[in-house]
């Protein structure tokens, strides 16, 4: 009976994993498609690039609350439930800023709602998703899950930054002005919540929250450890909160004047890029190791990252862009597959939410700065600054933890 009742366990949760990677591929279109139109929906509403990082930082500070929330209440919490409730708010989000332009409603929804600034998914699905493919598989198998789960979510943000300017397009085409044609996307988001809400409810019915995802624990032998792995994710989380996409759409909007059509294009390209990389992080973890992998391949994105400020005309800071796109997510399947591997089974729901939350509150606090720098000027100072943060966080990384990773990938 205990065989019977294990291998049911592992079917459903198993089965869980997949229907998370569907959901995560629809939401990643519908975040692709926000984090591409936001900078351009809020100036055409006449507001200027500072509040245009007030807003990103109101989405991330949001997303911060709502995870410490979750890290707080962990063994209270299911991973479904919370994947229900993320939903039903990313559908009042998007209708809101569809329908709105007033700046004091769209910061309260932004901290409210689950709404991204960019396609690095800092909000509160993130640690729920995470649990339910952290418990499906184990050693070499969990990290190859974690790249076909970064995959999916490039590959569908990559499609939602190519649909931004042909919505908007179309928005304006049926009769809508400027400002209501850029809303069809909020609308689009919306659409995209209440596809993905019947599936969570699904997923509960079926009974997916088995054991080893239903009875989430709190931290207990592995504290410490991960503690210090958040505090140095997040200075890697501060640097990235620089270049988000919203950001990198205003740079691009006031140093080369680019459309949203050929922004949407570009961010796509760059997601595309990242999307083919994903798979290339397990054989490169499993030969390297993770966090020679991880630090490596991330150092390298950054100098690109850089170079991509300095470049003197579009296309090379574009190519820039790319390359550093290509190289900056190998980091993401090692990373999440090494705080996995280094707590219990019973650790893994409140780790998940332990390591989002700074990476949450620190990518919080650097837009609205990224914002008002490029207020001043066209110059990429929040990539040379994103850059910077992230190269000493590659360093630190290497310093602390090169010899405290797992022996191998089996654990």
């Amino acid at each position: 009976m205990r065989l019977v009742r294990n291998l049911g366990t592992s079917v459903f949760v198993r089965s869980g994993a997949s229907s998370v990677l569907a959901t995560r591929g629809l939401r990643s279109v519908a975040d692709g498609v926000m984090s591409t139109s936001l900078t351009g929906l809020l100036l055409a509403r006449g507001l200027d690039k500072s509040t245009v990082g007030l807003v990103s930082t109101a989405t991330l500070l949001g997303s911060a609350t709502s995870l410490l929330l979750i890290t707080r209440f962990a063994s209270q919490l299911r991973p479904y439930r919370i994947l229900l409730g993320m939903s039903i708010l990313m559908i009042l989000t998007g209708l809101t800023f569809a329908s709105t332009g007033a700046v004091a409603i769209l910061v309260l929804v932004a901290v409210i709602g689950p709404l991204n600034p960019s396609t690095g998914d800092v909000s509160p699905f993130l640690p729920a998703e995470q649990t339910i493919v952290g418990s499906a598989f184990s050693g070499e198998a969990r990290t190859r899950a974690f790249a076909r789960f970064s995959l999916v979510a490039s590959s569908g943000a990559a499609l939602g930054a190519f649909l931004a300017g042909p919505l908007s397009t179309l928005g304006r085409r049926v009769g809508f002005d400027a400002s209501r044609g850029i809303a069809l996307n909020a609308l689009f988001y919306a659409g995209i919540g209440l596809l993905v809400l019947p599936m969570y409810v699904t997923m509960i019915g079926r009974g997916t929250q088995c054991a080893a995802v239903s009875k989430p624990g709190r931290l207990g032998p592995s504290r410490n450890i991960i503690r210090e792995l958040t505090a140095i994710f997040a200075l890697d989380s501060g640097g990235g909160g620089m270049v988000l996409h919203s950001i990198l759409a205003l740079w691009m909007l006031g140093r080369f004047g680019f459309d949203l059509g050929r922004v949407g294009l570009v961010l796509g390209c760059m997601s595309l890029a990242s999307a083919t990389s994903a798979l290339a992080a397990p054989k490169l973890a499993s030969r390297y190791g993770l966090v020679e992998t991880m630090v490596i391949t991330h150092l390298v994105a950054n100098v690109f990252l850089i170079a991509a400020a300095f470049a003197p005309s579009a296309p090379i800071a574009i190519g820039c862009l790319i390359v550093r796109a290509l190289l900056s997510q190998l980091d993401v399947p090692p990373r999440t597959s090494l705080v996995m591997s280094l707590v219990t089974p019973e650790e893994r729901s409140a780790a998940a939410a332990f390591t989002n939350l700074p990476r949450s509150v620190a990518t919080a606090t650097t837009p609205l700065l990224a914002g008002a720098m490029l207020q001043h000027s066209t110059f990429g100072w929040p990539l040379v600054a994103g850059g910077l943060l992230k190269i000493a966080y590659d360093i630190l990384l290497w310093k602390r933890f090169r010899h405290r990773q797992p022996p191998t990938l089996a654990s």
